[in-house]
């Protein structure tokens, strides 16, 4: 049986076994604020019960099988958003714990038992979870353990040094050893996902070296086959022939990453006319996402949902995610896309809480947002992209991201990770030893120790 298969197997059994019997639904009104909370609260409930890292003998920061490292931290960015969204600190101390438990010896978010067959694009989005806790205000970690900021800027420095001239004249391979499938090609969500890194970076600190960098990064995808001059953004090339033509198959993450970076860009410029161009071009270009078939407003991800039986594997359900994630801060970054984006967000909320209807609990989101019925789908990337979809529409709530320079308080390293070797090819890593596992144990009495001495401390 294929993997991809699995999650919908699993779920139809589970609706088997309770009957046909509904006890919830995601009652949603997407024009207000309270009712917008509670949806994400209840999918937020429903995602991070499928977290186990916090439990006692397990490790923090790793979800089960069959999901793999990056979309941890993937998941960790979008609770570090439900918080910034909805003020609800119930899963702070899992979060924080998670983030820091991976950094790595070596505070990049390179950890040893990760590195084997870690690749850019796992990396980034680690990256990504630490400068939005930076950009969000999210508490900051103990001052004995890395800022968010200088893990961003880790990563950041590290990728720097796998910018590969040596073929294509730039961008970053998929994969960082040579040893895994995939170090040769050179993808979107590799080198789109270090252009978005830089550009936040570039806003956040005010420093022109991670500016230039983004400047860089998109004229390599200006001028590959990767992104089209009507901003059609594809996935990948291979290294083998140059770069002399891309894989041509779309997906929403692709687009998104290419979307939230110029819209960074656009503010770090203060409207420039050519981020704004670059900006609108890539906002135009996501409506492939929004098939008219379904009204022009529903997200799909039109390269795996609509065949019969469906082709997504277990990374696939959650890209949804990080489109709508990220044009919800592009209205922030470049408020003219907002009366673009505010239909696509509310239509695709409303849409997807009508699909979270599934599983034994009633509530259980599923991937095709188009059918008001459950399609038996379900899994971490069907609830992480529903939260994400719904709470977007609490954009005009909240405050935008902040800088160094309007109320940051995240201390940066412009140097970190930068003495790591780039591309050595590690040792062989070890497996999670007993010590890994007693430490994560004792990290998460800590945690369950804080958050009952807060507990006590609301009830007394």
């Amino acid at each position: 049986m294929f993997a991809h298969q699995m999650p919908r197997l699993l779920g139809a059994i589970g609706a088997l076994l309770y009957c046909g019997n509904v006890v919830g639904a995601i009652n949603l009104n997407v024009d207000d604020p309270s009712s917008i909370k509670s949806a994400a609260s209840t999918l937020a409930y429903d995602m991070m019960k499928l977290y186990i890292g916090n439990e006692t003998g397990q490790v923090p920061g790793l979800l089960p099988q069959p999901y793999y490292w990056w979309e941890a931290g993937a998941m960790f960015g979008q609770m570090i958003e439900y918080w910034y969204y909805t003020g609800d600190t119930t899963y702070n101390d899992v979060v924080s714990q998670g983030l820091l438990f991976q950094v790595g010896q070596n505070n990049d978010y390179m950890p040893q038992n990760q590195t084997k067959d870690e690749g850019n694009d796992d990396q980034v989005f680690w990256a990504y979870a630490a400068m939005s806790a930076a950009e969000l205000h999210f508490p900051n970690p103990p001052s004995s353990q890395p800022s968010w900021l200088s893990l961003a800027q880790a990563v950041f420095n590290e990728q720097v040094g796998r910018w590969d001239t040596s073929t294509c004249g730039g961008g970053l391979r998929w994969q960082i050893y040579t040893f895994n499938q995939g170090y040769d090609y050179k993808n979107t969500i590799a080198t789109g996902g270090f252009f978005q890194l830089a550009a936040r970076l570039a806003r956040y600190t005010g420093n022109t070296t991670y500016a230039d960098w983004a400047d860089k990064s998109w004229n390599w995808m200006a001028a590959s086959p990767l992104m089209t001059p009507t901003y059609t953004v594809y996935d990948g090339s291979a290294t083998a022939n140059n770069c002399s033509d891309a894989s041509e198959i779309l997906w929403t993450y692709n687009i998104g990453t290419m979307l939230m970076g110029s819209a960074y860009m656009f503010n770090y410029t203060n409207g420039s006319t050519i981020w704004q161009t670059r900006t609108a071009g890539l906002l135009n270009a996501t409506q492939v996402f929004f098939p008219s078939q379904y009204g022009g407003n529903i997200m799909s991800e039109i390269a795996c949902e609509p065949q019969n039986p469906e082709t997504c594997d277990n990374d696939q359900p959650s890209f949804k995610a990080y489109l709508a994630r990220w044009m919800a801060a592009t209205t922030q970054m470049a408020p003219f896309t907002f009366a673009q984006i505010q239909p696509k967000l509310k239509a695709s909320a409303t849409a997807a809480a009508q699909q979270c209807v599934g599983g034994t609990n009633g509530q259980t989101c599923g991937r095709r947002w188009y059918q008001s019925t459950w399609d038996g789908y379900s899994g971490v990337g069907e609830q992480m992209s529903a939260l994400s979809v719904v709470q977007g529409n609490l954009i005009q709530q909240v405050q935008a991201p902040v800088t160094a320079d309007t109320g940051g308080t995240s201390q940066g390293n412009p140097s970190a990770g930068s003495t790591t070797t780039p591309n050595t090819d590690p040792v062989l890593t070890k497996d999670i030893s007993t010590g890994d596992r007693a430490g994560a144990g004792i990290l998460t009495f800590l945690a369950l120790a804080l958050l009952l001495t807060s507990m006590l401390w609301i009830i007394f």
